[in-house]
């Protein structure tokens, strides 16, 4: 496993590091491929907050804890993923497919996500960069909720490839919004 330590605002013991790589590392048990590995460190209102991101066969799981003690915070944070992984993992091998995580990402192209600044001012603030997975509709939301989106965008493998957007609705439920190729 591959890992990437944030530090925001404070310097962490190269202890708390250690510590660190030896519990997120046990996660690699569940994966076939290498993963990456982001934990990100940091203060708030004097208590320890870890944010933790593995990256693994185009899928995220992310976890953050906010606790007294730095030690526990990572604990926590490696325990809420482990069960994220169990439980994707379960309903995508019963529900969706076999063979689920076996098979290897070959994205097409990349597209970007860019997050404007306001209706007024039209300045881009941020942009990202992300390959689409192949996917259904039922493991982008499963992916999605991973990671605490409000939407993700993929490529709907029920739909020929298309480009695809799942969000949650205001009203509750989720929605599909899928691309077509312009005709002149």
């Amino acid at each position: 496993m591959k890992f990437n330590f944030l530090e925001k605002k404070l310097q962490i013991d190269p202890e708390i590091n250690a510590y660190a790589e030896r519990k997120i590392g046990k996660l690699d048990k569940f994966f076939r491929q290498e993963s990456d590995a982001t934990v990100a460190f940091s203060i708030e209102r004097g208590r320890c907050r870890v944010e933790v991101t593995l990256k693994n066969n185009g899928m995220f799981y992310r976890a953050s804890e906010l606790t007294g003690d730095m030690h526990a915070s990572i604990d926590s944070a490696c325990a809420l993923i482990e069960r994220q992984i169990r439980k994707n993992k379960t309903r995508l091998e019963k529900k969706l497919r076999d063979g689920a995580f076996e098979r290897e990402i070959k994205p097409d192209y990349i597209a970007a996500e860019n997050e404007d600044g306001g209706e007024e001012d039209l300045t881009i603030v941020r942009s990202k960069r992300f390959s689409l997975k192949p996917m259904t509709p039922e493991e982008a939301v499963l992916q999605m909720n991973l990671l605490e989106h409000s939407f993700f965008a993929f490529k709907n493998m029920d739909d020929g490839d298309s480009f695809s957007v799942v969000y949650r609705r205001k009203q509750g439920g989720y929605g599909l919004i899928s691309g077509t190729d312009a005709e002149d």
